[in-house]
């Protein structure tokens, strides 16, 4: 799949019906008000990029898991009223997502107004990509701008079955982000090129570490993941979490990355406990040294050391998953300090993942990360390999075709 892909910087937008998928899939509160407006905020650069160049701007996205039928609770109206208080400019909210109400509305916008078109899961067409529904979409657009990064792993009507039906169909600025620093981690990392890879489990991850070990010099592996791998060391790790139908893919992941150079770091120490509770005592111990009863629940004081000098020594970095029981506050210190080292680091570091994003937005350093993905699922299938039907989907820059 190529990510060189045509974006909205590469158009003239004056008057034109503008249509951008975004993912305003936000927490709302029992009262409708949002309460984590990131993906808001990360999709204004290219809304005020169309509406300063005279744009009649169109926003789409889902919300919650609706079923295909109109549900009050899943209403993208609260969505409306944040992005209006944000882009200091009114936001009109369309009752419905296609039909003729919709499209008298788009004829009567004038350049640079926005309207946001309600849950597109409201439609049973959107998660099925029925052809006639994602016709219908098209007919409100002269361009179409896929800037929901985090849907783009999921070909639906709005982010793949459109673009069969409009004449231009591009990446947002967000789109545009991932793609060229995920592009850059697959194609031409600098190197020292390194992966922090944590979380629980092993199976979520054997694609992407297969994919990328070829691209990478040092893999560090922490959280409940690394005692699949300790145990396909022949290493007891008492009653911590682990995979036994994976511990021969385990195996076979060390000896791939032995026979390709790349050193892969397991934890040298743990931090332990009996139960997953906060107030559960807890031991350091070394390696081979968790006990019948206990449970490996962080990375140890070692470990951090180890796994700092090596991020500090890094060029490139790519993290997720966190190492350790992170939603725990006396587990996450590993998880935490790893988030200062990358973002200490003098190196292109990316970020993905719900736990690894919420580690340095809690230490405080996200400003200081090169990219941090707004994708979950499409963050992983991309590094995986996979094609992604949101992006394969997009006009390639001219020069890139086959």
């Amino acid at each position: 799949m190529r990510l060189n892909k045509r974006s909205i910087v590469d158009l003239p937008l004056q008057g034109k019906r503008v249509f951008i998928r975004v993912d305003y899939n936000v927490p709302l509160d029992k009262q409708g008000h949002v309460t984590d407006d990131t993906r808001i905020r990360a999709s204004l650069p290219t809304i005020r990029y169309a509406i300063e160049r005279g744009a009649k701007v169109i926003l789409a996205s889902h919300l919650g898991r609706p079923a295909g039928k109109a549900e009050a609770r899943y209403s993208l109206k609260p969505t409306a009223v944040r992005l209006t208080e944000l882009l200091g400019k009114d936001v009109i909210i369309a009752h419905e997502c296609v039909g003729p109400k919709v499209e008298q509305l788009v004829t009567e916008m004038r350049d640079g107004d926005v309207l946001m078109l309600e849950n597109l899961r409201f439609h049973p067409g959107e998660e099925k990509n029925d052809p006639s529904f994602a016709q219908q979409l098209a007919k409100l657009a002269d361009i179409y701008v896929n800037d929901a990064f985090g849907t783009a792993h999921r070909a639906h009507a709005s982010t793949e079955g459109i673009t069969r039906f409009v004449p231009v169909a591009v990446a947002g600025l967000l789109m545009q982000a991932e793609l060229e620093h995920l592009g850059r981690l697959l194609e031409n990392p600098d190197r020292p090129c390194l992966a922090i890879l944590g979380g629980a489990k092993v199976s979520d991850k054997i694609g992407l570490i297969l994919h990328l070990l070829p691209k990478l010099n040092h893999v560090l592996i922490g959280g409940g993941m690394a005692y699949t791998f300790l145990v396909a060391q022949g290493i007891g790790v008492g009653n911590s979490l682990v995979e036994e139908d994976k511990v021969g893919a385990a195996r076979d992941i060390l000896a791939e990355a032995q026979s390709l150079g790349v050193t892969i770091h397991l934890p040298e120490d743990h931090v332990i406990a009996q139960r997953l509770e906060a107030t559960s005592p807890t031991q350091v111990v070394p390696r081979d040294g968790i006990s019948a009863g206990w449970m490996g629940v962080d990375i140890g004081p070692q470990t951090i050391d180890r796994f700092t000098r090596a991020i500090d020594e890094a060029k490139t970095i790519v993290w997720n998953g966190p190492m350790g029981v992170f939603e725990i506050a006396p587990f996450a210190k590993g998880t935490k300090a790893v988030a200062l080292a990358v973002a200490s680091a003098q190196a292109i570091a990316i970020v993905g993942g719900g736990d690894s994003v919420a580690a340095v937005n809690q230490a405080g350093v996200a400003e200081r990360i090169t990219h941090i993905s707004t994708g979950g699922g499409a963050f992983l299938e991309l590094l995986e390999g996979q094609e992604l039907p949101g992006v394969a989907a997009l006009m390639d820059k001219p020069g890139t075709g086959a």
